[in-house]
């Protein structure tokens, strides 16, 4: 099968958000499955050029631009075996990273976002690539299913991208893309399509991961049981009406995780690598000792070390945490967070920090070998975020022994077991009232559980033995595949 991935960010290359290890893993796992898999994303600022192997230009094409027309180039290199497309244009993308700088996001995203998804269509005639599924990834993508309908499937019905049906995955259900009405004619979309049923707004603005869920072929969600709860009333961040009118459309899969990169056993960014054994978890608490170390936090085999990796932002839930943090921190637990967000979450949290200066570590921006040492160190691994758009940081504090506590309704129920439900099958914790004496209560379970040692040592063994590979998630997506090709077939078949 032939499969066209468009995403903003690459692991490998530019990372922002857990977005970036799934736009990197699905392809890899997919390529060496015997599967032909190109990679679009934009030339941002941030990519990592010096890890692409044959970089070189393949072409160039020419898109719409409000009245006018914009131009962008093509290069082609190599990520491994992945193969991989560099949309360029040094003003929209060459001097700005993918959504935003520390002021928030650009206000021409929906500009940037909407020559990119145009530029990647166009593209597949010059680089001479005709796929069987357009895989689009998040708000970023979300014009992609439209342009595909009226541009190419109506006018064009042989181009290749007429031809490829779109596999809508949504990462994130908590980033939209929301713009003003007035930017449709500059990009192009007829005001007719200014509606809520089959069209582009939602709550009189232009939604774009709304606009690519109404015009994909299939809607992917990262769980079977999330594609179900999206379309349930406050599930879907205002698009359940959407997902419940498409749901014979919405498939759920869960992620993988490329155990080449994340498995402690084999981990060369460790100080100590260990396994889920007796004595193999003794690497882990050489990696605790150094954790603490490294950052000047109070010594103590026994403290129990809190994670947390992500954006410091609402919409990941660390404004609960910045809430919760003291008392957490007087409960005798450490806590370490890496990330960048919210100036105002940072600056509560650095103001406990001072307070608490042996207990928490606010550790700024992204380092991946921090990153590894912090998931080898901690106890727990907090993931506090209303809606978890992927379940794969998750499956990887499992593989690193840090047990996960969750929000019970994130989305996470086909990647954990809640402790106090099931006990003897439990992978982790979830709070069950997403309020800070929610989330406290929860923090109260673990507590009691990890100073039961040999109870504590069990939960974390059942969590490193839990497989999440990617092998058997590609099977899955090519499945869902399938379900498009058919599709596609049927909806050429009314057109022609």
């Amino acid at each position: 099968m032939k499969i066209a991935f468009v995403s903003p960010e690459l692991q490998s290359l530019v990372r922002r958000t857990n977005l970036a290890e799934v736009a990197e893993s699905l392809p890899r796992t997919l390529v060496r499955a015997g599967h032909d898999v190109r990679v679009f994303l934009p030339k941002t600022c941030d990519i990592d050029l010096e890890v692409l192997e044959n970089l070189r230009p393949v072409g160039s094409v020419r898109v719409p631009d409000g009245d006018s027309t914009c131009e962008l180039k093509l290069s082609q290199g190599y990520l491994g075996e992945i193969t991989v497309i560099l949309v360029e244009n040094s003003q929209l993308y060459g001097r700005r990273h993918p959504y935003g700088d520390d002021n928030g996001p650009y206000p021409d995203n929906w500009r940037r976002y909407a020559i990119f998804s145009r530029a990647v269509l166009e593209a597949l005639v010059p680089i001479g690539f005709k796929p069987d599924i357009l895989h689009c990834f998040d708000w970023t993508t979300g014009l992609i299913p439209l342009f595909r309908e009226l541009e190419y499937l109506k006018q064009q019905p042989d181009h290749p991208a007429s031809r490829a049906g779109v596999y809508y995955a949504i990462h994130n259900l908590a980033m939209q893309g929301t713009f003003e009405r007035e930017i449709l004619p500059k990009i192009g979309i007829p005001l007719e399509l200014f509606r809520n049923v089959e069209g582009v707004a939602l709550d009189s603005r232009v939604n774009f991961l709304k606009t690519g869920a109404e015009f994909a072929t299939i809607i992917g969600t990262h769980s079977p049981t999330q594609a179900t709860r999206i379309q349930q009333l406050d599930r879907g961040y205002g698009l359940e009406e959407t997902f419940a009118r498409r749901k014979k459309e919405v498939v759920g899969v869960s992620n993988g995780i490329d155990y080449s990169t994340w498995d402690p056993e084999t981990d060369e960014l460790l100080p100590a690598t260990f396994s889920g054994s007796s004595e193999g978890l003794s690497g882990k608490r050489r990696n605790k000792q150094r954790l603490q170390v490294n950052f000047n936090l109070d010594k103590g085999p026994r403290t129990p070390i809190i994670g947390v990796i992500g954006r410091i932002d609402s919409d990941s839930g660390c404004d609960l945490v910045a809430e919760v943090l003291t008392n957490l921190l007087e409960r005798n637990f450490e806590v370490v967070m890496m990330g960048q967000g919210q100036n105002e979450i940072i600056e509560r949290i650095k103001t406990i920090e001072t307070t608490f200066s042996g207990r928490c570590r606010l550790i700024p921006g992204y380092n991946v070998t921090t990153a590894h040492l912090l998931l080898a160190a901690a106890d727990v691994f907090l993931l506090p975020s209303h809606y978890q758009p992927s379940n794969a940081l998750c499956a990887i504090a499992m593989r690193y022994g840090a047990v996960p506590l969750v929000y019970a309704h994130a989305g996470l129920d086909d990647t954990l077991v809640d402790y106090p439900t099931d006990k003897r099958h439990s992978t982790g914790f979830t709070f069950k009232s997403y309020t800070a004496d929610g989330l406290l209560t929860a923090i109260d379970e673990v507590r009691a559980v990890y100073k039961s040692a040999p109870d504590w040592k069990r939960l974390t063994q059942r969590c490193m033995k839990q497989d999440f590979s990617w092998e058997g998630v590609g099977e899955a997506y090519i499945k869902a595949y399938r379900r498009v090709t058919r599709r596609v077939r049927s909806q050429r078949d009314e057109v022609l």
